[in-house]
Formats: structure tokens, sequence, C-alpha cells
């Protein structure tokens, strides 16, 4: 801040205080407050005034960072969780309609041309960055979200299953990415130490394409399935991924592999101690 600015922000810093009653009632009466009661719609026009205060004070008014737009954070998500759910269907209030009230009184004060300029100029910044801290936080919301469904997405699409006694199954279908294989490595290990489980089968049927990174994937979760005691059995490997990791030179080690999962859940009954048999054999 310039010596030559600072009177002038001085005598806004002054304003602000001075009229904050009337800058609350006005805010208070727009649509951005109006769907509050009149005590509740004050309270949070205060709370927003006073990060208003504090920006101004601080000349930060276009830093969304600041401690005044930090303080200012709070009314405002309850504001956007408030216009979210209102029947015009937008995602966030319009907080600009804040800028006539506070601009029409500020002009109205018996301050040379300059000063008018300079303060209504840095009002004016603060309520459009006030309105840049939503954005902010609807993109924030928005990611976390985007997040949180992403990992929904990857347990549901890769579940455990108990299919006997000591067996667990986990089918995973369509593209392998790191997180997906990561989700399944975890899920399968966690189920396997809480059933206590000895052969855990990883049918890749729906797999799209095998790659390096995907079969040191399942080479990786094997040999952390053995160490656990469960031996695993990889089963579905297509012909056309079959050719492909001969061409890549991909070999599965000594992993148990299956052409079909009922293959591998008949090796794994066979492991167990069981022995399948067609049921006119039985006497």
């Amino acid at each position: 801040m310039t010596e030559a600015t600072y009177p002038a922000r001085h005598q806004l810093i002054e304003f602000l205080e001075t009229h904050k009653e009337e800058i609350e009632n006005e805010w208070a009466e727009t649509p951005v407050f109006a769907s509050r009661d009149r005590e509740t719609a004050k309270e949070e026009a205060a709370a927003l005034l006073t990060g208003l205060q504090r920006v101004v004070q601080d000349g930060a008014e276009e830093d969304s960072s600041a401690e005044g737009f930090t303080t200012a954070r709070t009314v405002l998500g309850t504001l956007a969780a408030r216009s979210a759910g209102g029947p015009s269907g937008s995602t966030l209030p319009d907080v600009s309609v804040l800028k006539e009230p506070v601009l029409r009184l500020w002009k109205q004060q018996d301050l040379s041309d300059d000063v008018t300029h300079y303060g209504a100029m840095v009002l004016a910044t603060a309520i459009s960055t006030l309105r840049h801290v939503l954005l902010e936080m609807e993109l924030s919301l928005g990611a976390d979200t985007i997040l949180a469904q992403q990992e929904q997405l990857a347990e549901l699409s890769t579940p455990v299953v108990k299919i006997w006694e000591g067996v667990l199954a986990i089918p995973l279908i369509g593209t392998l990415d790191s997180m997906r294989s990561q989700t399944a490595t975890e899920s399968l290990l966690e189920e396997i130490a809480k059933q206590q489980a000895k052969v855990a089968i990883l049918d890749i049927t729906g797999v799209t394409a095998v790659d390096t990174l995907v079969a040191q994937h399942l080479l990786k979760t094997a040999m952390a399935a053995r160490l656990m005691g469960a031996e695993c059995v990889i089963s579905g490997i297509r012909p056309q991924i079959a050719q492909t990791m001969v061409q890549l030179g991909i070999s599965l080690g000594e992993v148990v592999t299956r052409s079909s999962f009922a293959d591998a859940f008949a090796y794994a009954l066979r492991k167990l101690g069981f022995e399948v048999v067609h049921a006119g054999e039985v006497r």
C-alpha cells in the first residue's frame, strides 16, 4: 500500500465500521440471505462483512487465500449448500448482488472523487474475490466428490466373493489401472486375513488386455497372498491374451493358471481335500 492510498483506505475502513449495521441490514434483504429468517440472515451477513473488513484492512482484496476470506468461508459454505438445494437449481449464490448496497452507501459519503473512486474499486474487487472463493470451494468439493466416486467404483468393480469355505474369488473386469490394481490387492489380502482363506482365485475373463504392468500386478498379488498362507490361482486367460503375453515375454512364474473359473474352482476344492464327482457316480 502506497502512502498516497493509505488515507483513502483508512477512510474506507472507517466507513465499513461506521455503516456496519446499515450494510448488514441491506445485505440481509438480498437474495443471497433472503431464504433465511431475518435474525439468521443478519448474523450471516455480519459474518461475511467481518471477513470483508479484515480483507480491506489487510489490503488483500485480490487474495482469495487471505485471512479475511478464510474467515468468510464458513458462511460462504453455508450459503452455497443452501443455494444448491434451492428452486433455481443454481449451485452458487450470486454474491455479486452485495456490491450495489455497499457501493451506494459508499458513494453517498462526502469525499473527494479520487477517494470515492479508489474505495469503490477496492470494495468491488473484494466482493468479486468472494465469488472466486466460492468457485474454488465448489471446484474443491467437486474434486473430492469425483475422487470419492472413483474409489467407490473401484471397490464395486473389484468385489471379493467367498465361494466356499476357505476359497475366495475376485473377478476382474475391464481395464486394470494402478488404482484398481491397488484396491483389488488390498481387498483380497484383507479378506484372506479375515476369513483365513487357503485359496484365492483371480479371474481375468473380463479383462480386456494384459500388458507388462498388469502381469506384474497379478504376480505381486499372488506373492502377497502366498506370504499370507494362501495360494493364488489365475483363471480366464483367453487365447488372445495368452498370445500377447508370450509375445511380450511375460511369465507368471510358479503361479497356477486355469483356462476358466470353473476349472480354478475345481482346483481349489481339490487343494482343500475335496473331490468333485458326478452325482451318478456316487453310490
